[in-house]
């Protein structure tokens, strides 16, 4: 369709949704819609409901999601049940090229798969430039399959006897993913997934299904076959649908602590492997004796990016003894923050992802004000020229924050950090102990010493010293505990080839 015939979307969308949406006539103006990919085909969906998409910088609809209808899952399921036997038994070696091969599509489809992320989310290029990076540091941890997936031997327990293990596919699995890494989190869940010889159902979020779109073409140039990935809409049938479905067998969620705790107990009542990561309240220490140049650089890059749209922001900043005299430099080098659109150049950080989310974001920032904290920076009434309809906030910190505060004990998914006041490490670290989330903590430090007792004794899943954001590369498994996690097995490393397979035991004997 020409360019011009798309009235008020813009040349962005367009490129971005070039062969997976389709048009659809609403009133005067021709939305494009979002199809489904089901046994290799992107279908149109036949529903009567529709999700809005829209430009978080701008709130212009640019397109439509479907409600996945009953029928439309089912044959999702269905084409990965019946895919799963001849790909269970593909060689690996054959699941590993076709691994390669998407490595490759992705880095020359990298341009287009940013724009998509900057379009329906609202991230920097340079945030959606580092998603990207991540997707593909991921698939190539996923050509490692050879020897990740090897099991292990023991001969001669006895006379002619070997005992040995291998590992099996588990079946037809499910993710349900998260608006703030459209791209990332889908990928890691079903390149992992099927290159150990499962086949998968992906549940992207409503608010932003572009990406996932993009990298199920690339599936298809890289010679994925049919049923192997497919994708559905919704909101929470279609997440009800596989949590209840009899043929899909496990679950990966990444999300909010709500409607984690609904996948994790429905679908473990229901048999299936689940591993659900939820929310987080982040955490980092300043020491005196940190260098404060680096650590102020790190807590505003830590808190504010990605407009602290992410389960490893930093939304909390300890200051031990004198390091409170930060403080005030921390909000003055706060205030340079350049928010815009992702698409403008020298951009900081863009939108929340919609205006409910700003209007629970600010809500949250009052909360704390009403409580007793000082406002010592506040984002709520920023205007950003051009872009006036947007979800935008600017930076904002709170001061003398408390734990009994509503704007701490809850995850406020925004650019807002708390700061805190306390006398001695001990005391910091039984703040961070008491803390029901344990996702990612940071320490900022001269001392190996102090380091080390931190590490030991904080209770979190994941430490960065020096680092505001430890996310760990894709060998290493996401670690997040306490609250933050639900399940037994996690994401990424190790532990996500033990979640997507199932050990055989073999005892053979055979007399010379």
């Amino acid at each position: 369709m020409a360019i011009s015939r798309l009235l008020g979307v813009t040349r962005l969308c367009l490129a971005v949704r070039q062969s997976v949406f389709s048009s659809r006539a609403a009133s005067t103006v021709q939305i494009p819609t979002t199809k489904l990919f089901i046994n290799n085909e992107f279908l149109e969906s036949e529903t009567e409901k529709w999700i809005n998409v829209r430009n978080p910088a701008t709130n212009e609809v640019i397109s439509k999601v479907p409600e996945s209808t009953t029928s439309e899952m089912e044959a999702a399921v269905a084409a990965a049940k019946a895919a799963f036997p001849a790909w269970s038994r593909s060689t690996i070696l054959f699941r590993q090229q076709i691994m390669f091969r998407l490595r490759d599509q992705l880095i020359k489809n990298r341009a287009r798969l940013r724009d998509s992320l900057v379009l329906e989310i609202g991230k920097t290029k340079e945030d959606a430039d580092e998603e990207i990076g991540r997707c593909i540091q991921i698939l190539e941890h996923c050509c490692s399959i050879t020897t990740l997936q090897t099991g292990e031997t023991l001969p001669d327990i006895a006379q002619d006897m070997n005992i040995l293990t291998f590992r099996l596919p588990l079946g037809v699995t499910a993710g349900i993913t998260p608006f703030n890494f459209p791209a990332m989190v889908p990928i890691s869940i079903f390149s992992m997934s099927t290159v150990c010889g499962n086949t998968c159902v992906i549940k992207p979020s409503s608010c932003d299904p572009g990406a996932v779109m993009i990298l199920m073409e690339l599936c298809l140039k890289a010679g994925c076959p049919p049923g192997v990935v497919n994708v559905i809409h919704g909101r929470k049938e279609p997440v009800t649908f596989v949590c209840d479905h009899p043929d899909v067998v496990a679950l990966s969620f990444v999300g909010s602590d709500e409607a984690g705790s609904y996948v994790y107990e429905r679908g473990a009542k229901n048999g299936k492997r689940v591993q659900c990561n939820l929310g987080a309240k982040n955490h980092a220490l300043v020491m005196p004796d940190a260098n404060k140049e680096r650590t102020l650089s790190s807590l505003i890059s830590g808190s504010f990016g990605a407009a602290g749209q992410r389960c490893m922001a930093l939304s909390t900043a300890i200051f031990v003894g004198d390091s409170k005299q930060w403080i005030p430099e921390l909000v003055e080098r706060s205030k340079t923050q350049k928010v815009t659109s992702g698409a403008e150049p020298g951009a900081d950080f863009g939108p929340l992802i919609s205006p409910e989310a700003k209007k629970r974001v600010c809500d949250l920032i009052q909360s704390g004000v009403d409580a007793g904290a000082k406002l010592l920076l506040d984002g709520r009434n920023i205007k950003v020229k051009g872009y006036e309809n947007g979800n935008f906030l600017g930076p904002t910190i709170l001061h003398r924050v408390y734990p009994t505060m509503e704007c701490y004990t809850t995850e406020i998914y925004g650019p807002v950090l708390a700061t805190m006041e306390v006398d001695t490490l001990d005391d910091a670290i039984n703040i961070v102990r008491t803390n029901p989330y344990g996702n990612t903590t940071a320490i900022f430090t001269a001392s190996g010493a102090t380091a080390r007792k931190y590490s030991m004794k904080c209770d979190v899943g994941m430490v960065g010293i020096n680092v505001a954001i430890p996310f760990p590369i894709n060998t290493f498994s996401f670690t997040g505990s306490k609250g933050s996690f639900k399940g037994d097995l996690r994401l990424a490393g190790k532990e996500a080839i033990q979640f997507f397979t199932q050990t055989r035991t073999v005892m053979e004997f055979w007399r010379e």
